[in-house]
């Protein structure tokens, strides 16, 4: 099913955790105090929600990235550090969340209001507190914050347009188009026509953004399946405003009320219920000589059509070329648009594409390589993680690393792959010895 997409690529950050703190109790009348340092508060999760009020990924055009704050520290008196607050970033109904890297899909985003993490805080690291031991009951050792999950995903949702463009060729749609719209997403190749319909992004001043779709072909015998296949129409059925768009300079040397019964008959025949649709007439190349003159016969014969009761079309009277009177017609629109139903807008059969969510194969613990200098580097996600949350300046806390680098078979790893007393092992930037 070609669809248009709208895309975007972001990065989330969420926050890392706060450090955990080492203190002591120093009160009159307490002999030796014991540890009293609090652990750091977990860092802020990225969380994506579902706005129904949105349709269009414009706004990620503008703001790419998103970064949630960290937890603070830990305190003394045992006190815990703060979590940070949780990062929401509103999305449209109907993204689709992957990783940019694979290609995976991460989530489904379907229905208002739901929530789905894509990155998750970092915990806070333990204050020394948590370290006492009837062994050690004076522990000197914290940990660092754990550092939040960061990716990059691509956001992609299938557009179903919002408003259609209808008008006989030449009245100016496609000018009208790309002075309206802002970005083309990548539009669906439809084999089966030479004629692309063209779909662009409008944002009004507001801040509104909707989809408008140019429905071309409309009038050369369209209804009778000349032209345009069955699939683009399916779009057209979904279309909730349709603006029509008439050359009020009859440039062409026809009427353009004629014009006018002309496309609404064709909309008929086409049996879309397209003309329940609400309609806003523009009224374009007004610009041009004898357009006023043609615009105020042109809704004289309007009148006679609709008695007092009836809703009428609004008119707007715009020039596409010189940009004239196009702030208001897309406020009108957007307005309309808020107060149009929708239409059932995603059938099941378009959302199943592909499933998909598989979980990461368990992560390996480590790696270790040879680098230029003969040196052992270590790395790998969970290593990594556990070097961050180490506070490297005190001996305890090394210490208490290297006891979780043997917990976990790096030693016994390094010396199956010929490591020797003395051999330079390497973390990121910090170096230390291998003892064998």
């Amino acid at each position: 099913m070609s669809m248009f997409l709208d895309t975007a690529k972001v990065s989330v950050k969420a926050g890392r955790g706060g450090d955990g703190m080492v203190a002591f109790r120093r009160e009159k009348y307490v002999a030796n105090g014991g540890p009293w340092g609090g652990d750091g508060g977990r860092g802020g999760d990225v969380i994506f929600v579902v706005n129904e009020g949105l349709r269009t990924l414009m706004d990620f055009r503008y703001n790419r990235h998103f970064k949630a704050k960290a937890g603070k520290k830990g305190m003394t008196k045992g006190m815990n550090g703060r979590g940070a607050e949780n990062l929401y970033v509103s999305v449209p109904q109907g993204t689709t969340v992957r990783d940019a890297q694979t290609g995976k899909v991460i989530a489904d985003l379907v229905k208002n209001g739901q929530e789905f993490i894509v990155a998750h805080g970092g915990r806070g690291g333990r204050g020394n507190i948590r370290f006492a031991t009837p062994r050690n009951p004076a522990p000197e050792i914290s940990e660092n914050g754990e550092p939040g999950e960061e990716s990059e995903l691509a956001l992609e949702l299938k557009i179903l347009a919002d408003v259609g463009l209808v008008g006989f060729p030449s009245v100016g749609k496609s000018t009208l188009l790309s002075v309206i719209t802002a970005a083309k997403p990548k539009i669906g190749a439809y084999h089966f026509t030479t004629i692309v319909p063209n779909l662009g992004m409008v944002r009004t001043k507001s801040g509104d953004s909707f989809a408008v779709a140019d429905l071309p072909g409309l009038i050369e015998g369209a209804s009778q399946g000349v032209g345009l296949g069955t699939q683009f129409l399916r779009h057209i059925e979904r279309t909730r405003v349709i603006l029509h768009v008439i050359d009020m300079s009859a440039s062409e040397g026809r009427d353009p009320y004629e014009d006018y019964l002309a496309i609404n008959k064709e909309l008929e025949t086409y049996n879309l219920r397209l003309l329940e649709r609400p309609q806003i007439i523009v009224a374009n190349k007004m610009d041009m000589p004898q357009a006023a003159e043609n615009l105020e016969q042109f809704k004289e014969k309007l009148a006679v059509n609709y008695n007092e009761f009836d809703d009428k079309p609004q008119i707007f009277p715009i020039s596409g070329i010189a940009h004239q009177g196009l702030d208001a017609l897309l406020d009108a629109t957007a307005q309309l648009l808020d107060q149009t139903d929708d239409f059932l807008l995603y059938d099941e059969s378009d959302m199943q594409e592909e499933a998909y969510y598989g979980f990461e194969e368990e992560e390996k613990a480590f790696d270790i390589s040879r680098a230029d200098d003969a040196a052992w580097v270590l790395s790998g996600e969970k290593l990594e993680k556990l070097f961050v949350m180490t506070n490297m300046e005190r001996d305890e806390a090394i210490m208490k690393f290297s006891r979780q680098l043997r917990g976990m078979g790096v030693d016994q790893a390094l010396r199956e792959r010929g490591a020797k007393d003395g051999d330079i092992v390497r973390i990121g930037k910090f170096e230390f010895e291998f003892v064998d």
